[in-house]
């Protein structure tokens, strides 16, 4: 029987793509301020949404007992609650599912031997990764539920680069497979997009902090923070010590949001242009010219989303860029590097 065949690659590009959905789920789920609408997990029986009245006033009131409905939603009606119970629910439940999608194809596969022992080892790094993944949601969920009502943004942002990362590393063990014959490279570009992937990635974990802050709410000018000052006197002054102000001030993490934008971008046309210096397959062609267009659109929805302070659509919409963007990222070091 023929190892990793057809069969490997599309259950791993089957987990990429419910990864994908997740973090759109996800999105929503922070943009709504619903993730703090269930405060108690229940690995099977929490599959299954309150189902009558009853069962809808018990989680209401155990909602209730926690500092989000005492400090930001006192008088909530039960309809409101039931709107952002769905989120959270939902972002739970496919995040459940996606465990089931991994863990018995894995074993039927395991079973029927048709994994290498290169990819075995992979997928075991997968199963780590996904389920880390499940228990730093429920560790940033739980930091919302002491005394302040919202989540950490340090936890919020380890989820979601977690989440970024898993989709990442499946993506690539996916292209190994679809790739399997190795080429000549050049190693100082391909060490050289690893450092662009690095950069992304650090982008990503800002864009995290941005969320978990509400930063994107306050300076909604561009490319001034207000309508006069390229750096606002409240990056460096909101925190103390100033350091603090770049990974704890809303002004100051926006700052930097907004600096590594622009890295970014010139990373990426530096990619570009090296890559324009040689002789290159379709698949890489196919890679550089992918990073160059995604770039573009996803510099252009932060503008939009920070100049529009964030409504709902606009903030998933630019999330969704950043993930396509990473796809792209690593689709072309995958193309550079085997």
């Amino acid at each position: 029987m023929k190892k990793d065949n057809n069969a490997v690659i599309y259950w791993l590009l089957t987990g990429c793509i419910l990864i994908f959905i997740m973090v759109i789920v996800g999105g929503i789920t922070r943009l709504t301020h619903s993730g703090l609408s269930i405060s108690n997990y229940k690995l099977i029986s929490g599959t299954i949404p309150p189902m009558n009245e009853i069962e809808w006033n018990e989680a209401f009131d155990l909602y209730k007992q926690y500092p989000e409905y005492q400090k930001l939603n006192y008088g909530m009606s039960l309809e409101e609650f039931k709107d952002i119970y769905f989120w959270e629910w939902i972002h739970r439940v496919i995040g459940r599912f996606i465990g089931l999608v991994f863990i018995i194809p894995f074993i039927f596969f395991l079973v029927r031997k048709q994994l290498s022992r290169p990819t075995i080892k992979k997928a075991i790094i997968l199963l780590i990764m996904g389920s880390f993944q499940g228990f730093l949601g429920w560790y940033m969920v739980k930091s919302g539920l002491v005394d302040r009502p919202d989540v950490s943004h340090y936890r919020l942002a380890a989820h979601l680069t977690t989440a970024f990362l898993t989709f990442a590393y499946t993506f690539w063990v996916a292209l190994d497979l679809m790739f399997p014959n190795k080429k000549q490279i050049d190693k100082k570009l391909r060490n050289f997009i690893r450092i662009g992937l690095a950069v992304l990635v650090i982008q990503i974990i800002y864009g995290a902090f941005v969320a978990g802050l509400d930063a994107g709410w306050i300076h909604n000018h561009w490319p001034f923070m207000n309508e006069d000052k390229l750096i606002h006197e409240t990056v460096y002054t909101e925190q103390n010590p100033t350091y603090l102000n770049f990974i704890e001030g809303k002004s100051g993490v926006q700052f930097v949001h907004r600096t590594l934008a622009y890295i970014v971008v010139i990373f990426i046309l530096a990619i570009w242009y090296k890559a324009t210096r040689h002789d290159l397959t379709s698949w890489q062609k196919k890679g550089i010219n992918s990073l160059l267009v995604m770039v573009v659109v996803q510099f252009f929805l932060g503008v939009l989303t920070l100049l529009l302070a964030v409504p709902v659509w606009l903030g998933v919409l630019h999330q969704i860029g950043a993930f396509i963007l990473l796809s792209s990222m690593t689709f072309t070091l995958h193309r550079f590097s085997k």
